[in-house]
C-alpha cells in the first residue's frame, strides 16, 4: 500500500498594509533580504497590500484575483446569490444578496475546493490561529504590519512621488500607450476608464492632454498642468481611501480570526531603521519562533463586533439589512422615514374612512 504524501502545514503569513507611498515595497524587500528569502515580487499597481510568507521569507505584493472571480462578478446579483444558496445556504444567510464581491468569492471557494466557504471558515475558527483574510488557505500565527504616516507629511511625499514619476518618463509612457491602444477607441468614443489597465491612476487624469490636437504650446502646457494637479489630487484621495479601508476592515469592524495588527509609523524617513525596520524584524522573528512579540498590537473595537451578522428584513423599504449597527442606521435613514410616514398617513386615512362617525346613513324624510 502506497504511503500518502504528507501535507506540510503552512507557516506564518505576514501581511504588510499601507497607503501608497508608505514604503511597503521597501520594507518587504528588506525583510526578504534579511530573512534570506526569495524575492518573488516587490511592486504592484495600486494594490495597498504586500504579503510576506514568513516560513520561506518569500515576498510578494498581493494575492492575484483569479479570472474566475471576475467572471462571476459579471453575472446578475440575483443569479449569483441563487447559486450560493444552492451550494452553501449557511454562507448565503450571512451575506447580503447585493454584495456581489463577497458572494462571488464564496462561490469561487466552493468551485475551487468542492467545500462550502462556510465550512472553511468553521474549520478556521476551530483550529489555532487564523487566516488573515478569511480565505480557503490556512496560515497560523499570522500578523499584519500597517504602515501609516502623518497625513500632511504623506501628502507632500505623494506630491514629490508624482513629480519623480513625471521626471522619469511617466508622460512619455502614457502618450505611447495611448497612441497604441486607446487612440482608436477615443475616435469611436468607446474609451473605458473603468475597466482594465485604463482605470490605473494617470490615464483618466491626462485624458484631455493626450487627446488634444492643438498646436498652441500655451494650451498644451495648461492641459498638462491640469493633468498633473488632478493626478496629485487623486493619488492623495486614493491614499485616504486605502487607510480608511484598513481601519474599517481590520480595526473598527474586524471579521472572524483577524490576526493582530501592528502599527509602524513611517512619518520620519530619516528614522526608518529605528522606527520601522527593526520593530518589523522583531515582530516577524517572534512569529517565526512561535513567540509573542514584545510590541503590542493595535486595539480592536470589540464593541462593534457583536451582532454584525444579524439579518433583518425591512418590509417597508423591501431591503435586507445585515448587522445591528447597519439596522440602526437604516431606521434613521431618509428613505426609511419616508416610507414609515407614508404608511402612517395611509393607516390614518383608512381609520378615518372606516370611522362610525363618517359612515353614510340614510337621511330622514
Amino acid at each position: 500500500m502506497a504511503a500518502l504524501p504528507s501535507l506540510r502545514r503552512p507557516g506564518p503569513l505576514l501581511v504588510i498594509l499601507g497607503a501608497t507611498g508608505t514604503g511597503k515595497s521597501r520594507l518587504a524587500l528588506e525583510l526578504g533580504r534579511r530573512l534570506r528569502g526569495e524575492i518573488v515580487s516587490a511592486d504592484s499597481m495600486q494594490d495597498g497590500t504586500t504579503v510576506c510568507s514568513a516560513q520561506d521569507a518569500a515576498v510578494v505584493t498581493q494575492t492575484p484575483v483569479t479570472d474566475r472571480k471576475e467572471e462571476l462578478e459579471k453575472l446578475d446579483f440575483l443569479e449569483l446569490y441563487t447559486r450560493l444558496v444552492g451550494v452553501d445556504p449557511e454562507m448565503a444567510e450571512k451575506l447580503h444578496p447585493h454584495d456581489k464581491r463577497k458572494v462571488a468569492r464564496s462561490l469561487q471557494v466552493y468551485e475551487e475546493t468542492g467545500i462550502p466557504h462556510s465550512k472553511h471558515l468553521q474549520q478556521q475558527q476551530e483550529e489555532e490561529g487564523g487566516g488573515p483574510l478569511g480565505g480557503a488557505l490556512r496560515f497560523p500565527r499570522s500578523c499584519i504590519l500597517w504602515l501609516h504616516a502623518d497625513l500632511a507629511v504623506l501628502d507632500e511625499r505623494l506630491d514629490r512621488r508624482v513629480d519623480e514619476m513625471l521626471s522619469t518618463g511617466l508622460l512619455e509612457e502614457l502618450t505611447s500607450f495611448h497612441n497604441q491602444y486607446n487612440q482608436q477607441k477615443v475616435a469611436k468614443n468607446s474609451q473605458d476608464y473603468q475597466h482594465g489597465i485604463f482605470q490605473s491612476i494617470g490615464f483618466k487624469e491626462f485624458h484631455e492632454y493626450l487627446i488634444s490636437k492643438t498646436s498652441s504650446s500655451e494650451m498644451r502646457d495648461k492641459l498638462l498642468t491640469q493633468g498633473i494637479t488632478a493626478l496629485k489630487q487623486v493619488t492623495k484621495r486614493y491614499a485616504r481611501k486605502q487607510n480608511k479601508w484598513v481601519r474599517n476592515r481590520f480595526l473598527k469592524r474586524p471579521g472572524a480570526n483577524i490576526p493582530p495588527v501592528y502599527g509602524l509609523d513611517v512619518t520620519f524617513v530619516n528614522q526608518w531603521e529605528e522606527t520601522v525596520l527593526q520593530p518589523a524584524l522583531q515582530i516577524v522573528e517572534s512569529f517565526l519562533k512561535g513567540e509573542q512579540p514584545a510590541a503590542l498590537p493595535l486595539t480592536v473595537a470589540h464593541d462593534q463586533i457583536d451582532g454584525k451578522r444579524n439579518r433583518r428584513v425591512c418590509e417597508l423599504c423591501d431591503k435586507i439589512i445585515l448587522g445591528d449597527q447597519e439596522w440602526k442606521a437604516h431606521l434613521k435613514s431618509k428613505n426609511h422615514q419616508y416610507h414609515w410616514k407614508r404608511r402612517k398617513r395611509a393607516e390614518a386615512q383608512l381609520s378615518t374612512d372606516t370611522s362610525p362617525d363618517t359612515v353614510n346613513t340614510p337621511q330622514e324624510v
